[in-house]
């Protein structure tokens, strides 16, 4: 694997440092992923843009939060199930919706069952999403709209999973807690 650069703010480029300064603000510490996005400053841009407008939208913190997990632990991607848990805890999800969400399973909430079925669906699908599936999302009381937005769910997703599979995101200690082991495929 190439051994991708692990920015800090100061190793940087110039163009990524103010987006570097202001991630490492808001979370405490400087995510990894970021640190490594630093490296083309528009990819790190756009994927803190596209996170902001994602968490705007009309799915609730959890119900956004479970669609990044699930598309993630699909797309194994190690850093980011790891991240998204940690943020599905923040948004006030129980153990029990965590751990089947890490497990790839369905969460015994109807609600969330169908948001994550639906966003894995049109992860695995590129976007060609079955009828059936979209009516089934739609019958467990989500719109069109609610469709549309987990576009931005996958379009996040493709940006930081694909991210951390080719510069080897290693997880930082403050997630260490979080881990998760992608399965071999």
């Amino acid at each position: 694997m190439a051994d991708f650069p692990l920015h800090t703010v100061e190793s940087a480029p110039e163009d990524a440092k103010t987006n570097l300064q202001a991630a490492e603000k808001k979370m405490g510490f400087l995510p990894n992923i970021f640190a490594k996005m630093a490296e083309a400053p528009s990819l790190l841009e756009a994927y803190l843009a596209l996170d902001g407008i994602y968490a705007r939208t009309s799915l609730s913190p959890v119900e956004q939060q479970a669609a990044l997990l699930a598309i993630s632990a699909d797309n194994r991607c190690s850093f980011c199930v790891a991240a998204h848990t940690g943020g599905i805890k923040k948004a006030g999800a129980d153990d029990d919706i965590i751990k089947d969400l890490r497990a790839r399973n369905a969460p015994n909430d109807t609600k969330l069952a169908a948001v994550t079925r639906f966003a894995r669906h049109l992860n695995a699908q590129r976007g060609w999403a079955e009828q059936s599936e979209l009516v089934a999302f739609m019958e467990a009381g989500f719109t069109h709209q609610h469709a549309l937005e987990l576009v931005i769910a996958c379009a996040l997703k493709t940006l930081s999973n694909y991210t951390n599979h080719i510069a080897g995101t290693p997880l930082n200690e403050e997630l260490k807690a979080l881990a998760w082991e992608a399965p071999t495929p």
